[in-house]
């Protein structure tokens, strides 16, 4: 069985949650993804939301399940030797559809192969394969070793727990109830002294209100630092709940920066500029505060872009004054305030 030789490896990654611009919510997902030859092989599956099987939040069987069964451990999950390499985000159900593949041992290596887009128990090749993705022949040693340190108990799972401080109750308890929704803890306070260290380690991060003063978040950076925490730090742009979700969310992103798709975000003179690294649909959305700090929303672009650096004009009145905006892709959010002119 013929097939080149190409790198495997593992690393974090995640499916960005948020509050949507016309109020529906996406769920956060964090998950382990499959990098070959270097790059995410999501990435090169088309504009596609899906997590791979190996996901955070399934049970730890399942998830040893899963990995066992990429070792060739245990029987394919579907008919005809085919495993599910990517899914649906938000249920198990393959009509949603799945990126499948069979995958098969050659002598010491592993080989992936005929990639499809499955509905079904049934793959139709012809119709629905990636005819040009694969096929992958990796080295035994490597294979197995990468997959296999997700068993040795030794890697850190995500912290999904934000710490939340700040003036304005009501907003604060807003902010809270929409990351619970998407999947993401939350808890609201003023003051973390005496907190135990092992309460704050359940923390990915924490989010400042814009009242909060430098003294207050120098104590509470100091806190962490005195525990051994690392965390990140959310600066809150404004108070609006999108706009702070979006915050967080990339506070939260795990995924190696080299291997992100979206990886550059200005505003300013009237344009945007974006980059990214495959081609992939983006969602660029203003929100900006009155003079009266009323809300207004306003989509700016939703479409495909190609690899690369983008130049976006910004319709004048969705970035009026105090204004800000939202990249995002199914896998990551850039967040900038507009520059004013």
């Amino acid at each position: 069985m013929s097939a080149e030789y190409a790198t495997f490896g593992l690393a974090p990654a995640m499916r960005a949650g948020g509050v949507l611009a016309n109020g529906d919510y996406q769920v956060h997902r964090d998950f382990v993804d499959f990098i070959v030859d270097g790059r995410p092989l999501l990435f090169q599956l088309s504009d596609l939301d899906a997590v791979s099987p190996l996901a955070s939040d399934v049970p730890p069987a399942i998830f040893t399940a899963q990995v066992r069964s990429l070792l060739l451990e245990a029987e394919a999950p579907l008919p005809g030797g085919r495993y599910v390499i990517y899914g649906c985000p938000d249920c198990e159900d393959l009509a949603c559809g799945a990126v499948t593949a069979l995958i098969d041992k050659d002598g010491d290596d592993y080989i992936w192969r005929d990639f499809a887009w499955q509905t079904d128990e049934h793959a139709d090749l012809e119709l629905n394969g990636y005819h040009g993705i694969g096929p992958f022949r990796f080295q035994g040693a490597e294979y197995r070793t990468a997959l296999g340190s997700l068993l040795d108990g030794d890697s850190e799972a995500p912290r999904r727990r934000v710490l939340l401080i700040g003036a304005r109750v009501a907003l604060l308890a807003k902010l809270a109830a929409a990351l619970r929704t998407i999947g993401i803890g939350a808890d609201i306070t003023h003051d973390v002294g005496g907190v135990p260290a092992d309460e704050l380690r359940a923390y990915g991060a924490v989010a400042f209100g814009r009242a909060i003063g430098q003294e207050q978040r120098a104590a509470v950076r100091r806190t962490f630092a005195d525990a051994g925490v690392d965390v990140a730090y959310v600066d809150g742009l404004a108070p609006i709940v999108p706009l702070l979700v979006a915050q967080i969310e990339h506070a939260l992103d795990r995924s190696p920066a080299e291997q992100r798709r979206l990886t550059r975000l200005v505003a300013a003179d009237g344009e945007a500029g974006v980059e990214v690294t495959s081609p992939c649909r983006v969602r660029l959305t203003a929100y900006r505060l009155d003079r009266l700090y009323r809300t207004h929303v306003h989509e700016v672009f939703d479409g495909i872009l190609e690899a690369g650096r983008h130049r976006i004009a910004l319709d004048a009145k969705a970035v009026k004054g105090e204004s800000f905006l939202v990249a995002r892709t199914s896998g990551s959010v850039l967040v900038e305030a507009v520059a004013l002119r």
